[in-house]
């Protein structure tokens, strides 16, 4: 993958983390410690679960070499077409806040974390360097949901969904030029 693909990817895997952040942030008004260690949060199991999905993806990868490019499209099309759908969703007003305990940012990272995951595994099928790629996803992961948390208040919920949205529409394009490239309808 180029550097600008890593950029892409990674950015499309943050927004989620992004949207959540935004959340927390408004109902929460943390301040710089406690965004810092949301977004250390975020970005360590953002930055792990590729990795997971990776290692399931390679062991996979020997069958299925013929129509890898098809899987890894197919894989980062759902996730972009489901994180798309999701920021379609309408913005509940009166829902509960998010809770605020160690064990609630865990679950919501892990929440946001799970199309990671299933990019991990597309990254295996087309032999991409998985870890320059999971650490550009938890770098970015960290920067975001800090930010997120240090402005929800001011931006609301709104603009999270907006960020969902094109991250969705990067990771479709990310998949399309995967699979361009490997059907030769794209040069490399």
């Amino acid at each position: 993958m180029t550097p600008a693909a890593i950029a892409i990817l990674s950015l499309s895997m943050s927004t989620d983390a992004f949207a959540a952040a935004i959340g927390r942030g408004a109902a929460h008004r943390p301040d710089v410690p406690a965004a810092l260690k949301a977004g250390l949060v975020f970005g360590v199991i953002e930055g792990l679960t590729p990795l997971i999905g990776w290692s399931l993806g390679l062991l996979a990868a020997g069958f299925v070499e013929a129509i890898d490019h098809w899987i890894a499209f197919a894989l980062l099309s759902l996730v972009g077409a489901n994180m798309i759908r999701q920021s379609r969703q309408p913005v509940e007003t009166d829902a509960p806040a998010p809770r605020s305990g160690r064990w609630a940012l865990v679950g919501t990272a892990i929440g946001t974390s799970i199309d990671a995951a299933a990019v991990g595994v597309s990254l295996a099928f087309i032999g991409a360097n998985i870890w320059v790629i999971a650490a550009a996803i938890g770098f970015s992961t960290f920067v975001l949901t800090t930010i997120g948390m240090l402005i929800g208040k001011a931006v609301g919920l709104r603009f999270g969904k907006t960020a969902e949205r094109v991250g969705g529409l990067a990771l479709i394009a990310i998949g399309l030029g995967i699979l361009l490239e490997h059907t030769g309808m794209l040069a490399g």
